[in-house]
């Protein structure tokens, strides 16, 4: 049996065995010579688990912790292993939320009347105690009418109203952790050994599950508040209880008794209002250059135009703005550490001419825009020569917009910082968070193919530059931002679902994104499809994807 492997460097060896052997082993023979943990593997361009047995012919990838489906089975195997330590340091019958994404970690509740630092460091040490003993794993398959009983039986209602309400999902993956068990949809890794990077916080009204990022996988990241993140996520849960949606089932729910309509017309009605309240605080602050930034995907167009409108309901008109209009010319470009134009960084964009013009046009001067032609990659000028009055507002969004060099040299009591992403409370289930990045990922997937042309594959390829980019520019400002606008429709990703199931599944299996079309298709696949979209109004930010946009 011959078995071509593929390192996470990149490098290619070939294996041969005489007998079955798992990924796991092979894994293990190699761990000498590779930088990171294995934690998942590719086999024939498909996600497995690592405790895979091969018995045949077959190309191998090895997974470590810089790979973000890897990352992800370490995260879901992670929750395992904490739920499990805090059921045997509290008590069995106490449920564990998992509520999203904070601090590069997950921000969990703990269902008791409190948790005490003692309390966390107890689950930590027990975790900690589970590792050391390197407990194993057991993964067993389900038939979705399988796994229906088994849920009945364990009395896992969120887990049970998703497969019932979700005819697309086809089977279970049921994991076992000593006593504890949990439907998992990404599999596990073999045993807790693997897990011994990790970090329980006690923050607000609930417990951080902190671990390793995949930009940097041997260690648990310094940890910093995200305030303002913490409060939209609040603020995103009480809108979702308003409208009755917690979790993917209760939507499917909704969009099977044709109640999505009124879904649609109260979710728009809340961006709405937000956006009112935010020109409230602009008009209030005095402020005349407003920022707007967001990772990509996050709306932040459609957003623009629309607190351009708010703003002249309070009699200001606003110059309206884009950053990309001041990239320097594209021979100036500078290269990442492929040798590629790395059009994400900061010293991608003339800095020194945004500054300067932004505060010739305060001081009511007449300024010469440039305009960039991203065909011949310059700027062109004689086009835009524009001036405001005193009491004109300038409305600018780009990715670098909070990053304080962007603006360096504009005086500070002069910005109104905005920071927009489309953060989602709506949860698969407890247990499992649907990533904010998944869900920009369909918004851009949707958008470039249906724009620029851009096949599926394509933006799956560019897709971990492009999150590569965030972590460096965008992220780590969010915490800069006066206001944040919270983007995510919750009915979005049923809308989503038929524009992008047909994209990912044109994906074949000798593509090198096949395995990732597939994990994004099992996502779906938790949905049902909101076919009739005609209710979605046609300044939504989610036009700005689907299309019927007027702002875009």
């Amino acid at each position: 049996m011959k078995i071509t492997v593929k390192l996470p460097e990149g490098n290619v060896l070939t294996k041969e065995y005489d007998h079955p052997v798992t990924a796991e082993s092979i894994a293990l023979s190699l761990k000498d010579s590779l930088r990171y943990p294995v934690i998942s593997c590719r086999i024939n361009n498909e996600y497995r688990g690592l405790g895979t047995l091969i018995e045949n012919d077959c190309s191998l990838d090895l997974l470590d912790l810089s790979d973000r489906y890897a990352n992800l089975v370490y995260q879901n195997s992670l929750t395992l292993l904490y739920i499990k330590a805090v059921h045997d340091c509290l008590a069995k019958n106490v449920k564990v939320t998992i509520a999203n994404s904070l601090s590069k970690g997950l921000f969990t509740v703990i269902h008791v009347p409190s948790v005490s630092d003692e309390d966390c460091t107890r689950i930590s040490k027990r975790m900690q105690e589970l590792v050391e003993q390197n407990v194993r794993i057991d993964e067993k398959v389900l038939t979705r009418e399988e796994a229906i009983e088994y849920f009945k039986a364990e009395k896992s209602d969120t887990s049970r109203r998703l497969f019932e309400s979700a005819p697309d999902l086809k089977s279970a993956s049921i994991c076992t952790l000593d006593d504890e068990t949990m439907f998992m949809y990404t599999g596990p890794v073999p045993s807790c050994g693997y897990m011994n990077l990790f970090e329980i916080r006690r923050y607000r009204t609930g417990v951080l599950l902190r671990f390793p990022h995949y930009t940097a996988p041997l260690e648990v990241p310094e940890y910093h508040e995200q305030k303002i993140l913490y409060d939209a996520f609040s603020e995103e849960t009480q809108w979702e209880r308003l409208m009755q949606i917690n979790v993917v089932s209760d939507l499917n729910r909704c969009v099977k008794e044709g109640k999505a309509r009124d879904l649609i017309l109260l979710s728009e009605a809340l961006h709405e209002k937000k956006i009112a309240e935010i020109a409230d605080q602009i008009h209030a602050s005095g402020k005349r250059i407003i920022l707007i930034a967001g990772p990509s995907s996050s709306g932040k167009t459609s957003f623009a135009n629309r607190l351009c409108i708010q703003l002249r309901v309070l009699g200001i008109h606003p110059l309206y703005l884009g950053t990309d209009d001041y990239f320097v010319e594209r021979d100036e470009t500078p290269l990442n550490e492929k040798g590629e134009k790395d059009y994400e960084c900061l010293e991608a964009v003339d800095t020194a001419l945004f500054a300067s013009q932004m505060n010739d046009l305060l001081a009511g001067k007449k300024v010469d825009l440039p305009e960039y032609d991203f065909i011949e990659g310059v700027k062109k000028f004689g086009k835009r020569i524009t001036s405001i009055t005193k009491d004109q507002l300038i409305v600018i969004e780009g990715i670098h917009a909070l990053n304080p060099k962007m603006s360096e040299g504009i005086s500070d009591d002069d910005k109104f910082r905005i920071y927009i992403s489309p953060l989602t409370q709506l949860n698969i289930d407890l247990r499992h968070r649907i990533p904010t990045t998944d869900a920009r990922f369909f918004r851009r997937m949707i958008r470039d193919n249906r724009t620029r042309g851009n096949s599926p594959a394509h933006t799956i390829h560019s897709w971990p530059a492009v999150g590569r980019g965030e972590n460096s520019y965008i992220f780590p400002f969010c915490e800069e931002a006066d206001a944040f606008f919270n983007s995510q429709c919750l009915y979005e990703l049923a809308v989503m679902k038929k524009y992008a199931e047909p994209l990912l599944a044109a994906i074949t299996p000798d593509q090198e994104e096949y395995a990732e079309a597939q994990r994004y298709l099992q996502l779906l696949s938790y949905f049902v499809s909101l076919e009739d979209e005609s209710a979605i109004p046609c300044n939504s930010i989610i036009r700005e994807f689907i299309g019927g946009s007027v702002l875009v």
